[in-house]
C-alpha cells in the first residue's frame, strides 16, 4: 500500500499542470451567471423531509425542495445587503411522468419595499430605540427618536428594506396562488446585520409559512449550506496533503470523521434560499404516496431563474420589465454543468431545457475530468472505459434510484428523488450518500448533509460504481472538507442561520478547523 501511495503522490502532483475541474457546486459556473450573479443558482436540494421525532423507516409523507441563489454573500456587506431580484422569476420544477418536462412548478416573484428612504442603511435598530441625547445640536431636540427599536418582526420600523413575495403553484399549466393559511403576507427573511440590529432567529422562524394546501414555504438570506476547499481547488487542483500523505486522498479515519481537515472556503458566507415542503401526494403522477418499488415514486427536480426580455431601471422609479421570460440558468444535479459540460457549451446548457440534453450526452458518456486525472497520475488512477453507462442514473430514470420498470425518459439533467425511500434519521446520515449504503442520500435526491464534492470525485472521476474500480485511491478521493461550518436546523427549512454580519468568521487554512496550509 505504501508503494502504491507513493506512486499516487507523484502522479497527483502532475495535476497541478491541468485545468481545475471542480469549482463550487454551482457558484458562478457559467460565463453568463458570472456576470448575472443574482440569477446564479448555487445549489438545488430535494429530499424526504425529516424531523426530531422521526422513527426509523417511517413512511415518507413530505418532500423538501430547496434552491439557493446569489453565491458567496458577505454578511457584513451593508448598507443594501442582498434582496432577491424583483426582476427575476425563480422556479422549482418537478417532472413526475419521466419525460423531462415539468408537470408541476413553484414560482416565486419578489417585490422590494424601501420603508426608510432617508436612512443610509436598510436595516437599523437597537434595544427599545435610542433618542437624541441632552446635548443634541439644533434642530434635533433632545429626546427625539433617532434609532428605531431592535428588529424583531417584519413589522419592526427599523426593517427599512422589506421584501414580500408571491408563490404560484402551476400544475398541468393551471396556476394557483398559494397563500398563508393564517392570512399573513409572505416576507423574505433579511440578511443578519448583527445582534444589535436584529433578532435574526426570530425573523427566521416567523418567515416559515404554511398554506391551506399543507405546503410550507420559506425565502430569505441564510447560511450557504454547501462546503468545499475552493482555495485548493482553484489553485489548479492543489488539494491538501492530509494523513495519507497523498494530495487529495483521505485516510479511512479522515473519511469517516464528521469534521473538517481542510479549509471550507464557503464558511461564513451567506446565500439567498427558497424552500418549499410539499405533501408527496401533490408531487406524484398518481396523486398518492407511492412505495419505493413503484415507477410512480421517482420524480425529477430542477430549478430555473428567468428574466423578462427587457428590463429598464430608472431609479428611484420602480423597475420596469416587458416581454416574455427568458431562462438565464437552470440546475439539477450538483457539479454537472461545471465538471461535465465544456466551457463553450455552458451558457447554452444553462438556457436550454432538460429534455434537450441528449445534445450534451457526449460530455457525460466520456467525462473529461476522469481522463485528466487518469493522465495526470500516469495511469495509476485507473478509470472505466467509455461509454460511462454507470453515470446514466444521473441523467435518466434508472436503478438504483428509480424502481425497475420506470421509463428511462430522455437524457436530462434532473435531480432524481425516489419519494418512497424513507429519510435517514439525521444522526445516522452518511455524507457519502448512496455510494456508502445510505439509500436516502445523493444521488437519490440531495440532502444538505451530502458531500457532493467527494461523491463526484469518486463517482465521476474514480468510477467507483463500475465493477473493479471501488478501490484505493478511487474510493478515497476527497478535498478534506466533510461538513458545513454552521449547524442545520432540525426541521423545515433545515438550512442554517445566516452568519452575523458583525461577528461572521471565514475559516482560513492554518487556523483551527482550517486544516494545513500545505
Amino acid at each position: 500500500m505504501r508503494t502504491v501511495q507513493s506512486v499516487v503522490a507523484a502522479g497527483m502532483a502532475l495535476v497541478m499542470s491541468m485545468p481545475p475541474p471542480l469549482p463550487a457546486a454551482n457558484h458562478r459556473e457559467a460565463p453568463v451567471t458570472a456576470l448575472d450573479h443574482k440569477a446564479d443558482i448555487t445549489d438545488v436540494y430535494a429530499f424526504v423531509s425529516y424531523g426530531p421525532n422521526q422513527r426509523p423507516n417511517q413512511t415518507p409523507e413530505k418532500v423538501t425542495l430547496i434552491m439557493a441563489v446569489d453565491p458567496l454573500l458577505e454578511p457584513a456587506n451593508g448598507p443594501n445587503y442582498f434582496p432577491f431580484d424583483d426582476g427575476i422569476a425563480y422556479e422549482i420544477k418537478i417532472d413526475n411522468d419521466h419525460d423531462g418536462v415539468e408537470n408541476i412548478s413553484f414560482q416565486f416573484q419578489f417585490h422590494n419595499d424601501q420603508r426608510l428612504p432617508g436612512v443610509f442603511t436598510v436595516y437599523a435598530g437597537a434595544g427599545d430605540g435610542v433618542t437624541a441625547p441632552a446635548n443634541s445640536p439644533a434642530p434635533v431636540a433632545p429626546g427625539t427618536p433617532l434609532i428605531p427599536p431592535r428588529i424583531t418582526s417584519f413589522d419592526s420600523p427599523g426593517l427599512g428594506q422589506r421584501q414580500r413575495y408571491m408563490v404560484t403553484m402551476v400544475q398541468n399549466s393551471a396556476g394557483k396562488r398559494l397563500q398563508s393559511a393564517d392570512g399573513r403576507e409572505f416576507y423574505a427573511v433579511p440578511a443578519n446585520a448583527g445582534p444589535r440590529t436584529m433578532d435574526y432567529e426570530a425573523l427566521y422562524k416567523q418567515g416559515i409559512y404554511t398554506t391551506a394546501e399543507g405546503v410550507k414555504v420559506f425565502a430569505g438570506t441564510t447560511d450557504d449550506a454547501f462546503w468545499i476547499d475552493l482555495g485548493a481547488t482553484f489553485d489548479t487542483l492543489n488539494l491538501r496533503t492530509l494523513g495519507s500523505g497523498v494530495p487529495g486522498v483521505l485516510t479511512d479515519e479522515e473519511d469517516r470523521a464528521k469534521r473538517n481537515f481542510a479549509s471550507d472556503t464557503v464558511s461564513g458566507y451567506a446565500v439567498n434560499t427558497i424552500a418549499v415542503e410539499v405533501p408527496i401526494e401533490l408531487l406524484t403522477s398518481t396523486g398518492r404516496r407511492e412505495a419505493a418499488t413503484s415507477p410512480a415514486a421517482t420524480i425529477g427536480v430542477w430549478a430555473t431563474t428567468s428574466r423578462p426580455m427587457t428590463t429598464v431601471r430608472r431609479s428611484p422609479d420602480p423597475l420596469e420589465t416587458s416581454g416574455e421570460l427568458r431562462q438565464v440558468q437552470r440546475m439539477g444535479n450538483p457539479l454537472f454543468n461545471e465538471v461535465v459540460i465544456g466551457t463553450g457549451s455552458k451558457d447554452r446548457f444553462s438556457m436550454d431545457q432538460p429534455k434537450n440534453d441528449s445534445q450534451f450526452a457526449n460530455f457525460a458518456l466520456d467525462p473529461l475530468i476522469a481522463r485528466l486525472l487518469n493522465a495526470a497520475t500516469g495511469g495509476v488512477l485507473q478509470i472505466p472505459p467509455p461509454p460511462r453507462t454507470d453515470l446514466l442514473p444521473l441523467v435518466t430514470y434508472a436503478p438504483p434510484i428509480a424502481a425497475r420498470g420506470t421509463p428511462a425518459g430522455p437524457v436530462a439533467d434532473l435531480l432524481r428523488l425516489n419519494t418512497g425511500v424513507p429519510a435517514t434519521p439525521p444522526d445516522q446520515i452518511n455524507r457519502l450518500g448512496l455510494i456508502a449504503g445510505d439509500a436516502a442520500g445523493f444521488p437519490n435526491g440531495r440532502r444538505l448533509q451530502d458531500d457532493v464534492t467527494d461523491i463526484a470525485l469518486r463517482v465521476v472521476a474514480g468510477g467507483v460504481l463500475v465493477e473493479g474500480f471501488n478501490k484505493f485511491p478511487n474510493n478515497r478521493l476527497g478535498d478534506g472538507v466533510n461538513v458545513d461550518d454552521t449547524a442545520y436546523t432540525p426541521e423545515f427549512p433545515y438550512v442554517g442561520y445566516c452568519p452575523s454580519g458583525r461577528d461572521r468568521r471565514h475559516i482560513d487554512p492554518g487556523e483551527p478547523g482550517g486544516g494545513p496550509v500545505k
